[in-house]
């Protein structure tokens, strides 16, 4: 084994700091030859089989294009809960973690119905259901193919949320329900801060799910607030995760909508990243 260990840290390094690298050591052992931390002391003098090396040598290979290892291993970890991910839709970050920790932190009725808006593989309306699964969560999503992996992962977690397709610009030609909470992680990174995002994010995540054109960098938000005035109930709850440089846009937009008790809340980096406000 750790000649292998060794042959992953030779290759990668110029690629990536040597901490990324430590954990893709660490993601790589515990998801292909399922081995913990713990199991990889005890048989730190395993000899892998040639099969064995030739797997780790073809994710080697794609990590040093910055292809995530997410999408090369086709999974993540996102709350506690080992989901399915795809080019199809956008990794999973830790602040949006932070997120979901809020919402479940809000007094939920048990019965709450929560709306997740753009929910790509899932994540937020599965950890939701995970975290009060007395609630009736739907995710809302215009991708087929993110749909499809949502539900996915829901069946292999045996979360029952519901899952529909529909284009959220448009929501106005829907009929919906009304709602205790509607949360949205929507693209919001302007055409103008691409230069500043990661290759392989550039790369290999889903443009659709990212960027928003710098001319209306809020019309998602101003379009899901929009439906939240008509289909949050009275007091309901709306949360968002936003780009870290238009909090002030977003507060004044919200308020001019007639929303109440606007929050801002930074993340574990100290950025401007989520919002919350009552109807």
């Amino acid at each position: 084994m750790q000649s292998t260990i060794q042959y992953i840290e030779s290759q990668l390094n110029g690629f990536y700091p040597s901490s990324e690298i430590s954990a893709f050591v660490r993601r790589i052992m515990e998801s292909v030859f399922d081995l913990s931390y713990t199991d990889m002391i005890l048989q730190k003098d395993r000899v892998f089989d040639l099969h064995e090396k030739e797997r780790v040598h073809h994710i080697v290979e794609r990590l040093k294009t910055y292809e995530p290892l997410q999408y090369i291993l086709g999974e993540t970890e996102f709350y506690g809960l080992g989901l399915k991910v795809s080019p199809a839709v956008l990794i999973p970050r830790p602040e949006t973690e932070e997120l979901v920790n809020w919402i479940l932190e809000s007094n939920l009725a048990e019965n709450a119905r929560i709306m997740d808006i753009g929910t790509g593989s899932g994540c937020i309306a599965l950890a939701l259901k995970a975290g009060a699964p007395q609630t009736s969560v739907m995710g809302v999503d215009v991708s087929e193919t993110a749909l499809e992996m949502a539900e996915s992962n829901a069946a292999q977690k045996q979360l029952d949320v519901a899952f529909r397709k529909a284009d959220i610009l448009r929501w106005d030609e829907y009929a919906w329900e009304m709602q205790d909470v509607i949360v949205s992680n929507p693209p919001y990174v302007r055409e103008s801060e691409k230069a500043q995002m990661e290759a392989n994010v550039l790369k290999y995540e889903p443009d659709g799910a990212l960027f928003v054109s710098d001319d209306d960098p809020l019309v998602f938000y101003r379009t899901i607030a929009g439906l939240a005035l008509k289909y949050l109930k009275p007091d309901g709850l709306l949360f968002f995760e936003i780009n870290e440089n238009l909090g002030n846009q977003m507060i004044e937009m919200l308020r001019q909508m007639g929303f109440h008790d606007l929050e801002l809340r930074q993340d574990i980096n100290g950025r401007n990243r989520m919002m919350r406000c009552k109807k």
